[in-house]
């Protein structure tokens, strides 16, 4: 079977006034169970503007077979409603064979997913594919658009 994705990276930051545990819970709800021990997260300790702390929290997923199933577990979890509008947009979601997710921190902690823009979970896909009809078609098999 050929691998269709380079990989995946995650991002997310932990603000003074959220509990990091609890971040780092709601990034792990995404990813496939079996592997959640697998996938570890990096730390970085930054500054925000009025010099609160702030930690970055980051993991690159190089396993295929990791990666695809991290994209299967967010399609089963995520709206149809965010599906149709990944699939209607998706050259805005998307650029030179890379795609990007924001999911909420707040609602993935819950074991939900949601698409949101502020202080989300980024996700960036790199997929072995350029063109955006191929990366549609990889997005499709794997059930992130309807």
């Amino acid at each position: 079977m050929k691998k269709k994705i380079s990989y995946v990276d995650l991002r997310f930051f932990a603000h003074a006034t959220e509990d990091s545990d609890k971040v780092l819970t709601a990034a792990k709800n995404i990813l496939p169970s079996k592997y959640v021990e697998k996938i570890s997260f990096s730390k970085s300790n930054l500054k925000g503007e009025y010099g609160n702390p702030i930690i970055l929290f980051r993991a690159r997923i190089r396993e295929p077979e990791i990666a695809e199933l991290l994209l299967h577990n967010i399609s089963l979890n995520l709206p149809l409603i965010d599906k149709e509008e990944l699939s209607q947009y998706l050259n805005l979601y998307s650029d030179g064979g890379s795609l990007y997710i924001r999911l909420n921190k707040q609602e993935a902690f819950k074991g939900r997913f949601k698409f949101s823009q502020a202080d989300p979970i980024r996700i960036h896909v790199r997929f072995r594919a350029s063109k955006i009809e191929e990366i549609r078609e990889i997005c499709r098999a794997i059930g992130l658009l309807p």
